[in-house]
């Protein structure tokens, strides 16, 4: 929507040249730029759930997979960033969009299903923040309640205005024209990531150093104390899920590659980001994962700003679920700007000739300076998100759903692309020592990916039976 540069995290050195070597426009991001779009798809409010997480598996599983899980993404992540060019990782044709790579290296009935894994994907994703958002927002106003009431009072909000809300703030916010324009709400929700997150680890310190802590165990939930053994088996499933999906960036990988100036080569630059990224977003998720289950222990809460592990002081609550609403603002548009390009795109081919497509007209705005407005991206994408808001209403058990949705998005698009366009581009020599290993890494994320579905499942099949319409969250 916006011609004028946003506050400039993106400029580089953009006045040079209008335009790209394939008449595209110029790209000025640089690899801290793609780091904030990582962090920001990264480190969302399910970072304060994954003591949760640890509760389930206890300090040695929890911790190992959580390292693995780091190891794994940013591996593939290398992977999938060379394939960005084609067949050359430095010389070759730019590939634009996930899909466009997929058809790049391997073709045939697999582009399709890339395409549904990733846009299936982001659109449930915008859903699932917009209930996230509103449960914060909703925290501010409970946590506001206890304190003027006590803690056992009863503080019943509803969250259907604040989703309202939180859909009109991103009615005007999906007019920003593209990818290319997000860098500057990307370093925000970022700066708002690190902060909830730190008053979350901060506040965990606090409890373990008032020696007021819960019973911690190496294995995690105790059968028959804490939960019965087939609760024990499924949650273990949905934490070992939980922590997959918090590091899958790849489903926008390639989007947030091609904002990237061309030198130095793309790929370097996404690796030297993947690396800050997901090295940055481990050393959160182990500080908030086990200082929170050291502070909670087997009874760590789902989400201990939104579910209360911590009431006081509350106004530093309220804070850090502003930051987190404030954050899944700029979150919804890095997952949902793909989304709104790829069908775009697909209009724009099937009619170029089309003014009310193609055509933009330029106005002066107060405060935001020269901006560009197309008629069909603002009916459309008004359209969209005003969807999504009211899907996210009916349905706000919609989180449970993602969980399935990312449980059968993350082996595809995290793991099996990545690695079998590896193997094309490089030519690794079939049933070779390597192939195998790459095989055996596709076969073991699978198995994880179906046990994650089948405790997302479950998760689903208790959401929808606890399930009351238009009720206030208590």
């Amino acid at each position: 929507m916006m011609t004028s540069s946003p506050p400039a995290v993106e400029s580089g050195d953009a006045a040079v040249k209008i335009v790209d070597d394939d008449g595209r426009e110029q790209r000025t991001g640089t690899f801290m730029t793609a780091s904030a779009h990582i962090i920001t798809a990264v480190i969302g409010s399910g970072v304060l759930s994954l003591a949760w997480a640890l509760a389930q598996l206890g300090w040695v599983a929890g911790t190992v997979i959580l390292v693995i899980f780091a190891i794994v993404t940013y591996y593939t992540s290398t992977m999938l960033a060379d394939c960005y060019r084609s067949p050359d990782a430095v010389t070759g044709t730019r590939n634009y969009t996930y899909m466009g790579v997929v058809r790049a290296y391997l073709g045939g009935i697999k582009v399709p299903l890339c395409g549904l894994a990733q846009y299936v994907n982001l659109v449930g994703v915008g859903i699932g923040y917009t209930i996230t958002a509103s449960i914060s927002l909703v925290a501010i106003g409970k946590a506001n309640c206890y304190h003027d009431k006590g803690h056992n009072a009863k503080c019943s909000v509803s969250n259907y205005p604040y989703m309202a809300g939180f859909g009109m703030v991103q009615i005007v916010l999906s007019q920003i024209p593209s990818f290319h324009k997000l860098s500057f709400l990307s370093v925000i929700a970022a700066v708002m990531s690190f902060s909830y997150a730190s008053i979350g680890i901060g506040l965990a310190i606090a409890t373990v150093a008032s020696g007021k802590i819960g019973k911690t165990e190496l294995t995690g939930t105790v059968v028959g104390v804490d939960v019965t053994a087939s609760e024990k088996v499924w949650k273990v499933f949905q934490a070992v899920g939980n922590i997959a999906f918090s590091y899958a960036f790849t489903t926008i990988l390639i989007e947030i590659q091609d904002t990237l100036r061309s030198s130095p080569p793309e790929n370097k630059a996404m690796k030297k980001a993947s690396l800050i990224g997901v090295s940055t977003t481990t050393v959160f998720y182990l500080l908030c994962g086990c200082i929170g289950y050291a502070a909670f222990g087997n009874q760590a809460p789902g989400d201990f700003l939104t579910d209360f592990g911590f009431y006081e002081p509350y106004w530093l609550i309220d804070f850090a679920n502003a930051c987190i609403a404030l954050h899944l603002i700029g979150a919804y548009q890095v997952y949902t700007q793909p989304f709104f390009q790829f069908v775009e795109g697909k209009c724009n081919k099937k009619w170029p000739e089309s003014n009310l497509i193609n055509k933009e007209y330029s106005t002066k705005i107060p405060l935001l300076g020269k901006c560009r407005v197309n008629l069909f991206r603002l009916v459309w994408r008004t359209i969209y998100v005003m969807m999504t808001t009211v899907v996210a209403m009916i349905f706000p058990f919609f989180n449970a759903i993602l969980g399935l949705l990312g449980a059968l998005a993350f082996w595809p698009l995290t793991v099996y692309f990545p690695v079998s366009m590896h193997i094309a581009q490089t030519k690794v020599e079939k049933y070779s020592r390597r192939w195998l290993a790459l095989y055996l890494l596709i076969v073991v994320c699978f198995i994880v990916s179906f046990l994650a579905a089948l405790g997302s499942i479950v998760g689903l099949v208790a959401s929808v039976q606890a399930y009351k319409p238009f009720k206030n969250l208590d």
